[in-house]
């Protein structure tokens, strides 16, 4: 006898399982079903973002960044530190535990929202007018049906066609966070957001970083001012970064990885490193989900079709995060989910592209929200620019991090806020007073006359939109 639910939510993601708390919060009788494993052979619910992308890499960016100061920056604060080094076994081990707290908070948060869990891997069966059937496959199996389901299975790591991922030596992002020793070389082709961090954490730990990347423009999505600045201060740091690569060949042996590849002027490179990370995006993830059983509609890249408020053509049955369009981020699947268990519930979701924030968490961190300089020239959109430097900032100069910016876009008419982009120290923290501001369509006067903590980060963000209207106070 299959049991019966208001809403089925197939992954436990950040898209997932926000899904599933808002649902049952609503009132509805919620389950959610989720495969993964941790190394017990237990559940741990988080998907990707928790188990090998967001979380993982934080931990390991941290515990890389403390080994840096130590190392380069302790000594102007009178902080003498003799044989230093780094546990590297200790390190993964950390990170572990940090991914396993936040497991273990999911199914928690399940217990106390009264959301019913499965082990196991979901896949529809068929759908009619008294619901959708699905098969739970796990220790144990089970048969769910219900009025409504949430597709949240997220996303996996797009493979080299030349090289696929062994984890030893050609490694994904699970790979990457898994590496137990320093390795002397190690390669890195895609200088995305997945590539930098990783390469800052072994870098940063004393490996000899190349990264290669097939576009001819650093970070192309970011404002290119930021982009400029975030590659000049990497590339002091130490990341070797070649642009406009042409990779030919991925040879795998018993010493490592010999990677073949055309520079951007054509000559012909050969680069041999010991461990090598692909990350060259990401492909939806409806493996074992057996959409064709209930006609779920996929475009010609793998995502499952949906309308803008993530609804399939098959009745009763919604998709959110990585597996449909739009950005991959953890965060835009958290608000498509939370936005559709609301308009089951019958209520109004909602979602804005417009001001999803993205963070890059390298060191000098880069983050932005809205439209970039390059977008709105290109758009014939007329604005005014205002931007303010870290190094005229009391608490980044205490902090001892004055790398970086802060930069207003804002309509050149209206004086609306259009973007805002920024790096430095902590502007992962900082983007979000950039993003209530858009949402709330304010201008950039509105922020330049908000009054602001002493000594404090944030100020650079009230200077830069001073900026914009002419009247810096400290630059």
């Amino acid at each position: 006898m299959a049991q019966q639910f208001d809403v089925v939510v197939i992954g436990a993601g950040p898209g997932g399982y926000v899904a599933a708390i808002r649902a049952a919060q609503l009132g509805l009788k919620v389950a959610c079903v989720d495969a993964w494993k941790n190394a017990r052979g237990g559940p741990a619910p988080g998907g990707t973002c928790t188990n090998v992308g967001c979380i993982p890499s934080k931990a390991l960016l941290q515990s890389s960044e403390h080994f840096e100061h130590a190392a380069h920056g302790f000594a102007e604060h009178g902080i003498s530190l003799d044989n230093l080094s780094m546990d590297v076994p200790k390190m993964i081990a950390r990170k572990d535990a940090v991914v396993d707290q936040n497991n273990q908070g999911i199914l928690f948060l399940f217990r106390k929202n009264k959301v019913t869990f499965f082990h196991g891997l979901a896949s529809f069966v068929k759908t009619g007018a008294e619901g959708t059937e699905i098969k739970v496959t796990g220790a144990k199996e089970e048969d769910l049906i219900a009025k409504n389901v949430i597709v949240a299975t997220g996303s996996n790591a797009r493979a080299l066609p030349l090289a696929a991922f062994d984890e030893e030596k050609v490694l994904s992002n699970d790979g990457a966070l898994r590496v137990g020793a320093v390795p002397a070389k190690l390669g890195i082709i895609g200088a995305g957001v997945i590539g930098l961090e990783m390469g800052s954490v072994w870098r940063r730990l004393g490996a000899d970083v190349t990264v290669l990347e097939g576009l001819p423009n650093f970070l192309a999505a970011v404002d290119e001012e930021v982009a400029k600045e975030a590659h000049k201060q990497l590339t002091k740091q130490g990341l070797k970064i070649e642009l406009g690569v042409q990779i030919s060949e991925v040879k795998t042996d018993g010493e490592g990885v010999t990677i073949a590849y055309a520079n951007a002027k054509g000559e012909a490179q050969t680069l041999a490193v010991d461990k090598l990370i692909v990350s060259i995006g990401r492909v939806a993830n409806t493996n074992g989900l057996n959409g064709e059983a209930v006609g779920l509609p996929l475009d010609e890249r793998g995502f499952i079709v949906v309308d803008e408020d993530c609804k399939t053509s098959v009745p009763g049955i919604w998709a959110v995060g990585d597996v449909v369009r739009g950005p991959m981020l953890a965060h835009k699947a958290e608000e498509e989910g939370v936005a559709v268990a609301e308009r089951i519930a019958g209520k109004h979701g909602h979602v804005n592209f417009n001001t999803i924030p993205w963070v890059i968490y390298t060191s000098p961190e880069i983050a932005w929200v809205g439209k970039t300089e390059q977008q709105l020239k290109t758009e014939g959109v007329k604005y005014k620019a205002g931007k303010f430097p870290f190094l005229a900032n009391g608490r980044a100069r205490a902090l001892g991090d004055t790398t970086g910016f802060v930069k207003f876009l804002a309509d050149a008419e209206t004086d609306e806020i259009l973007g805002v982009h920024m790096i430095g120290p902590m502007v992962s923290e900082l983007i979000s007073e950039g993003v209530v501001a858009m949402e709330f369509k304010a201008s950039s006067e509105d922020i330049g006359m908000i009054c602001h903590a002493h000594p404090s980060l944030s100020e650079s963000t009230k200077e830069a939109a001073l900026a914009v209207l002419g009247r810096t106070l400290n630059f």
